[in-house]
């Protein structure tokens, strides 16, 4: 194997690894979504908290899901739940929608938001 070749699976091995690592892990996630069961039910027959349901949220448009009072902030978002807007959401929610409801500071953390976001993937 020459140099170049050498390289270039050095390269590829590098952006697998990154890969898999914003994943996030799923298992792990359901442990930092029990942060956010004090304001949020996560099971499709589950109604609405302090915050609302988050069973379907991945692919749902912000500030629609029934029964629950939203932020006009939330509800003119136009947002759609992709994991890249859950992601900036779940770091800031102040930042990606000044005006909204939740009173929460964010999780820091890339690896808790990427296990999260991966846990929230599952409810369907």
């Amino acid at each position: 194997m020459n140099f170049r070749s050498l390289s270039m699976l050095a390269t590829f091995a590098a952006i697998v690894s990154t890969s898999a690592l914003a994943a996030g892990n799923a298992a792990n996630g359901a442990g930092v979504f029990d942060r956010c069961a004090i304001c949020h039910s996560n099971t499709k027959t589950g109604g609405n908290k302090i915050g609302p349901n988050l069973f379907g949220v991945v692919g749902r448009k912000a500030g629609t899901y029934p029964g629950f009072s939203y932020s006009s902030a939330m509800t003119s978002s136009g947002i759609i739940w992709t994991d890249a807007k859950l992601d900036a959401y779940i770091a800031s929610p102040a930042t990606l929608v000044p005006g909204n409801k939740m009173p929460f500071a964010g999780i820091t953390n890339n690896n808790q938001r990427a296990d999260l976001i991966a846990y929230l993937d599952t409810l369907k």
